[in-house]
């Protein structure tokens, strides 16, 4: 009762191929066999370093005006003194 013997993983590749057949089988392997080879040509490809623009400096920005009308006063209280 210990391990499996040779002839339980002869049975239970029997079984795989059967359920899977032996096309099905081979296409799921290639797929991995691409999926690999995928991920190794990405990971020794250097990834182009993107060149961004600095950003906008605040001294070559104009100056913001707090108060473009000169004329302007503030709001008179008209709430009721208690």
């Amino acid at each position: 009762m210990g391990g499996l013997s040779l002839w339980h993983w002869l049975v239970v590749g029997i079984v795989v191929l059967l359920l899977f057949g032996k096309g099905r089988f081979s296409d799921m392997m290639g797929d991995v066999a691409k999926g690999i080879k995928s991920f190794k040509k990405g990971m020794t490809e250097e990834e182009e370093p993107t060149v961004q623009a600095p950003p906008a400096r605040l001294q070559t920005q104009a100056p913001i005006d707090p108060n473009p009308d000169r004329d302007l006063q503030p709001m008179k209280d008209d709430r009721p003194h208690s």
